[in-house]
């Protein structure tokens, strides 16, 4: 696995730099469009050089796309995206971000779910309906690593930066409980009584939601606490915070509560009461640098590993069709999911529907999405889901991570 991530990790660097030198888009579509360009040199090397096709495909599945992100660099990258994130600007905006990461979610999950399961059966697939809800589950929550990438370089304005920025921070861990809960019940056997599977789930959403924000709370003060007592010694501040994302997310799996969530809430609580975002004194700008650096890697490799792994994908037209077909889906959804919970909210603004299309259009989606669907079993038709959902991954990064400023831009002018 390290040969993988050491090879991944060299293309994004180079990518980086040709994106960073000549073709300059935001990091992560460029890193992606390139990524997708050595994919067709790739498939086109598969009968001339076949040793060299077969290494490439080795390395994409010895890095283990599921296992890469979802316990490895996920912790890291949400640490680091709540670390700058202004916790006083968050808690102006905390009813519209808890009802579009709860509510929302919720909403999306059942209409994307009953939809894609009816277009599923009109073209004659067969997609369970527990199924399409599971697919519903994990395409719902907006991503917070392609959100808070791609809008650095929107330049919207930021009180609804920090609606979607919150938003995505949040609803990861909770679109997580969502995807677990529905999981449960896909995988339940007739042992178990819609009573016991109620329970588990109620169980579940206490032990991950609830312990994730109280044990994030708790790992954040104490990380805090020894931070703040560090005068001189910024080197060993950055290893205290390092500790903090690595110990807390491994010891959040061991006790069965929500490590995304514990991350953001560690992060929000360390650097706003460090006022990181000051950057004057030399702690500040040792964590300040050393997160940025940690951040923009970590987000290499993702987005070139997204790239490299669509190879993997076997063509098919049916599948295609309703990958396609599903972009309106979630689009219609994410529409209505923010519309309905932000309606029951007091606004300033004369025009409310501008801030709703900007928040759908702006609801990314990305690795997590694709990590959740290679997590099923062959069982739960993961063939079918893991290909819509990379269809609708790629237009959301690449369409509306593209188009987002500019409509910002329009709407606002």
């Amino acid at each position: 696995m390290f040969e993988s991530f050491s090879i991944i990790f060299t293309i994004a660097v180079l990518f980086n730099y040709i994106n960073s030198k000549w073709i300059k888009l935001p990091s992560t579509i460029g890193l992606l469009l390139l990524s997708l360009g050595l994919v067709i040199i790739i498939t086109i090397s598969e009968s001339i050089a076949p040793a060299f096709y077969k290494f490439f495909c080795d390395i994409i599945v010895n890095a283990d796309f599921k296992t890469l992100l979802l316990d490895g660099i996920l912790s890291f990258m949400l640490f680091a995206g709540a670390l700058h994130v202004d916790f006083g600007a968050l808690a102006e905006q905390k009813k519209s971000v808890l009802l579009f990461a709860t509510i929302g979610v919720l909403i999306s999950t059942f209409i994307v779910g009953g939809l894609v399961f009816g277009v599923a059966m009109l073209i004659g697939l067969e997609l369970p309906f527990i199924h399409a809800l599971l697919f519903g589950a994990l395409i719902s929550p907006t991503d917070p690593i392609a959100v808070m990438a791609i809008l650095k370089k929107a330049n919207i304005a930021e009180s609804l930066g920090i609606k979607i920025e919150g938003e995505s921070l949040f609803n990861d861990g909770i679109g997580v409980v969502v995807f677990s809960g529905i999981l449960l019940i896909a995988t339940a056997t007739g042992e178990h009584s819609q009573t016991e599977i109620g329970a588990e789930i109620g169980t579940l959403f206490l032990e991950e939601a609830v312990g994730g924000l109280l044990f994030g709370l708790l790992i954040g003060f104490l990380g805090l606490q020894l931070i703040k007592s560090l005068k001189d010694n910024s080197n060993l501040a950055v290893m205290i915070s390092l500790a903090v994302v690595m110990g807390g997310y491994t010891i959040a799996s061991m006790i069965h509560v929500s490590g995304p969530l514990a991350m953001v809430v560690a992060g929000l609580f360390i650097g706003n009461k460090v006022h990181i975002n000051e950057n004057k004194n030399k702690l500040q700008m040792s964590l300040n640098e050393f997160w940025e650096i940690l951040d923009d890697v970590f987000n290499g490799i993702l987005f070139v590993l997204i790239g490299l792994a669509i190879h993997l994908l076997a063509f098919n037209i049916d599948y295609l069709i309703l990958g396609i077909i599903t972009i309106i889906i979630v689009l219609l959804s994410r529409f209505i999911s923010v519309f309905v919970p932000y309606s029951l909210l007091k606004h300033e603004e004369e025009k409310p529907i501008k801030t709703i299309a900007i928040l759908t259009w702006g609801g990314l989606r990305g690795g997590i999405s694709i990590a959740l669907a290679l997590s099923l079993h062959e069982s739960l038709s993961s063939e079918l889901i893991v290909y819509i959902t990379y269809v609708v991954v790629l237009f959301s990064i690449i369409g509306q991570g593209l188009s987002i400023g500019t409509l910002a831009k329009k709407l606002y002018k």
